[in-house]
């Protein structure tokens, strides 16, 4: 994936008050966020419509927003200095999902949501998917007890392999759709992503999975 450079980012992203300037951040959210709640993640937040908005139905949930491109986190960025009232409990972090565990402790997320993900089509690539047995691995370790993965996508081989990922993994699925917007139950406070409207319009349906272990 390669992303246009836009000049500027890496210093607009370095003196961001919404963004957690160390990678090392693991077991440190209580106190960043200045309290005990629940701390559900975005890997691969993109320009943080969905996040934002959780955040702002949901204050009693603290969220944190991951993104590994400074271009897309600078848009990110820009969307809550625009706003009057930033949700106060959303924060961002630029970090590669690969190195998750620096950025969480054990235990420590409660729900962790990949929304249309990069699906790394060649087969040679399948570990770098953020549903791969390689990723759920990591997540297990930073999710709690009762934590789970929600994970929306467009793209049908992508799901495929994710449902068949959650299973040898050995986790549970509690929920599967391969039609999202015509399921009245899953569709119940679903936020949108940009890719999923984008996506939606044109026809294409969208799936969602939640799995647990």
């Amino acid at each position: 994936m390669r992303l246009r450079n836009i000049p500027g980012a890496e210093e607009v992203i370095a003196r961001s008050a919404h963004v957690v300037q160390e990678e090392d951040a693991a077991g440190t959210w209580q106190g960043r966020f200045g309290n005990p709640n629940p701390i559900h993640i975005e890997i691969g937040m993109g320009k943080g419509r969905f996040l934002t908005e959780l955040a702002k139905r949901n204050p009693q949930i603290n969220y944190v927003g991951i993104e590994r491109y400074a271009s897309v986190l600078l848009r990110a960025i820009e969307k809550l200095d625009a706003m009057e009232t930033p949700p106060q409990n959303l924060r961002l972090l630029r970090m590669d999902a690969r190195e998750i565990e620096k950025g969480f402790g054990e235990g420590e997320v409660s729900r962790i949501y990949l929304n249309f993900s990069d699906p790394w089509p060649k087969e040679r690539h399948a570990k770098r998917r953020l549903t791969s047995p390689q990723f759920l691995a990591r997540y297990d370790r930073i999710l709690s007890p009762d934590g789970r993965i929600e994970f929306k996508t467009d793209n049908q081989d992508l799901f495929e392999f994710s449902l068949e990922s959650v299973r040898e993994a050995g986790w549970k699925l509690l929920a599967v759709s391969r039609d999202l917007h015509h399921d009245e139950d899953l569709m119940r406070g679903n936020v949108m992503t940009e890719y999923e409207e984008k996506f939606s319009s044109l026809g294409s349906p969208i799936c969602k999975l939640i799995a647990v272990r």
